[in-house]
């Protein structure tokens, strides 16, 4: 079960590849202004993950639009989420929980997926401006899309 609503999150600095390099990504760094949605993806170069992460980048106004940022988190190596992400175009956060500490931490480790080992499951988070969650979602399986309308709701109520 993925931490509940009403739960401080637990902050983290994960690394991330960016034009200017490796770069930390910290949950607190909204901390005081901005909403953050986090996105917890099994691996990148997968099917439902594509399609999850490039609908979400086209849309990412949507979210800038309710003041949020949008942070998506896999077991993947940062240099392995940006070869994806300039073949997809996805133009978000992506960050590299290559140990699973912070998959761990918001307690949405997917055991032994398809064989491979463990990753992340596809869970989806929306953390408010004092850094507790207000929305808490792990999907049924890692084929299911999180309910972004209810994320988006969330995110309206906390502008």
């Amino acid at each position: 079960m993925p931490i509940p609503v009403g739960t401080k999150a637990p902050d983290f600095s994960l690394k991330s590849k960016q034009a200017s390099g490796l770069v930390d990504v910290k949950l607190s760094n909204n901390f005081g202004k901005k909403n953050t949605v986090l996105l917890f993806f099994p691996a990148a170069f997968t099917s439902v993950c594509t399609t999850e992460l490039c609908d979400i980048s086209q849309g990412l106004t949507n979210f800038s639009s309710l003041n949020a940022d949008v942070i998506a988190i896999s077991i993947d190596t940062p240099f392995a989420q940006e070869a994806w992400a300039q073949k997809e175009k996805i133009n978000l956060t992506l960050a590299s929980d290559l140990n699973k500490e912070v998959t761990r931490k918001f307690d949405v480790l997917f055991p032994n997926l398809a064989g491979i080992g463990d990753t992340a499951a596809r869970a989806a988070f929306v953390i408010d401006k004092d850094g507790v969650v207000q929305y808490s979602e792990q999907t049924p399986t890692p084929k299911d899309l999180p309910n972004f309308n209810k994320v988006k709701e969330t995110l309206s109520r906390l502008k």
